[in-house]
C-alpha cells in the first residue's frame, strides 16, 4: 500500500528525521511512536510532500512527488488534532466536503454514491443523530469524530492521523480507534496513526515504528516493538513498570 525509503528532511540546516523507511500494507494500522521532538509529524510532512526532503514515497507503486495534488487526494486522507472551525455549517455539510476530490466540480451536485459514502461515514462515527446540528454547537470530541466522518467520506486508500484522539474524553478516544478499526477493514485500506497513548498502541495497532531524534529506533510488530528495554531507553523511565503500578489501582 504504502512505501517509505531513506526519508530525510532538514528545517532550518537541522536534520530532523533521517533515513526513515517502512512499508504499511492492507488493512494494517501502522502506530507512530516516539517522544516530543522525535520527528513524528515531520515524517508525516515530507509523505505528503508539504516539506522538502530526499528519498523516496510511493502508494500502491506510484511515487507521491509526481503524483498530482487532486489524485493524492483521492489516495491519502489526513486528519490532523486540531481544527478552527469558524461558520455554522451543518455536520452532513462539512462530512460531504469529503466528497470535493471525487467531484466534477466545485458547484456539483451530490451524486447517490457520495451520498452513499457520507451516510456510511457518518454510521462508522456513530455520528448520524448529529448530521442536521450546527457544528459550532458540538463539543470537542463530537468535533473531532466530525472531521474523521469527512476523512471517511473521502473514501481514500491510505488514512494518515496526526494524534486524532489528542485532548479528548475517554469515550471519544475509543470511539475514534474503534471507527478507524472497523474502517481498515475494508478492500484497500490502511492507516499511519501518530500516538501518544502506548495502551492504545498494543489495543489498535497492527505494527509500531519507534523513532528517537529522527531515527528508526525499532520498526515491527506492535508487541516487538514495545519492548520493555525498547521504552525505557528512548522515554527514559521504566514505562512498563510503571504501567504496571498503574494497573495495580483497578484490581482494588
Amino acid at each position: 500500500m504504502l512505501k517509505v525509503e531513506k526519508l530525510t528532511a532538514k528545517i532550518e540546516n537541522k536534520v530532523i528525521i533521517k533515513d526513515i523507511s517502512f512499508e504499511i500494507k492492507e488493512n494494517e494500522i501502522l502506530m507512530v511512536i516516539g517522544p516530543n521532538g522525535a520527528g513524528k509529524t515531520t515524517l508525516i510532512k515530507a509523505i505528503m510532500e508539504n516539506i522538502k526532503h530526499t528519498g523516496k514515497a510511493w502508494i500502491n507503486g506510484k511515487d507521491i512527488s509526481k503524483t498530482s495534488s487532486l489524485e493524492l487526494a483521492k489516495q491519502i486522507g489526513v486528519l490532523t488534532q486540531t481544527h478552527f472551525q469558524q461558520y455554522s455549517f451543518t455536520v452532513y455539510e462539512v462530512v460531504s466536503l469529503g466528497r470535493y476530490a471525487h467531484q466534477k466540480g466545485m458547484f456539483s451536485k451530490l451524486s447517490k454514491s457520495d451520498e452513499e459514502k457520507i451516510n456510511e461515514a457518518l454510521r462508522l462515527t456513530g455520528t448520524q443523530h448529529l448530521k442536521d446540528r450546527s457544528v459550532l454547537t458540538l463539543s470537542g470530541g463530537e468535533l473531532q469524530r466530525i472531521f474523521l466522518a469527512a476523512v471517511f467520506a473521502q473514501d481514500p486508500k491510505i488514512l494518515i492521523l496526526d494524534e486524532p484522539a489528542n485532548h479528548l474524553d475517554l469515550q471519544y478516544q475509543i470511539g475514534i480507534f474503534d471507527a478507524l478499526k472497523e474502517w481498515v477493514k475494508g478492500e484497500g485500506r490502511s492507516v499511519i496513526a501518530i500516538v501518544h497513548d502506548l495502551n492504545v498502541v498494543y489495543s489498535y495497532g497492527s505494527k509500531a515504528l519507534l523513532l528517537y531524534r529522527g531515527e528508526v529506533f525499532a520498526y515491527g510488530k506492535a508487541d516487538e516493538v514495545l519492548k520493555r528495554e525498547n521504552l525505557k531507553e528512548v522515554y527514559e523511565v521504566d514505562v512498563a513498570e510503571w504501567m504496571q503500578n498503574l494497573l495495580k489501582h483497578w484490581q482494588k
